[in-house]
């Protein structure tokens, strides 16, 4: 009679947390929401000089049925400076996000920009990556020469 019990008393206590869970329901996503089409997510500077332009734009379209409103874009690190639009972008239309990377430092990069927004998706990641190289000149004088004898 006890195992009886016991197995009952289990069964009801298992019953009962089992009707505790609470199911999660899926975010909406507002189907008027404005959306981000961005022509490239990546821009690649390949090879570019010591102390070169780093300014670049990001193209995008706004292919949601309401206005685009940037409220916010922040860069991975100090060297690299993006600039948001001012206006808010309309439905059908076009907008660019200027990039400036400094390009005062030899070597390889590759940095993350995030946009925020009200878009369909909030905070949309961008990237630039390239290679800051040294002009032929600047190499040739770094060099030390060898003198053959």
């Amino acid at each position: 009679m006890k195992k009886i019990l016991t197995l009952l008393f289990i069964g009801l206590l298992t019953f009962s947390i089992n009707a505790q869970e609470k199911t999660v329901a899926e975010p909406v996503q507002d189907p008027n929401a404005p959306a981000f089409e961005f022509e490239t997510e990546v821009i690649d500077y390949g090879k570019i000089d010591l102390n070169a332009d780093g300014l670049r734009v990001f193209k995008f379209k706004n292919v949601g049925k309401s206005p685009l409103v940037i409220s916010h874009i922040k860069s991975s690190c100090g060297c690299t400076v993006p600039k948001k639009p001012t206006e808010p972008i309309m439905p059908g239309a076009t907008g660019e996000i200027e990039v400036k990377y400094a390009t005062n430092r030899p070597g390889g990069f590759s940095k993350t920009i995030t946009v925020n927004s009200n878009a369909t998706e909030p905070a949309k990641q961008l990237r630039i990556k390239g290679i800051v190289i040294k002009p032929e000149s600047l190499i040739k004088k770094d060099k030390p020469t060898m003198s053959a004898n």
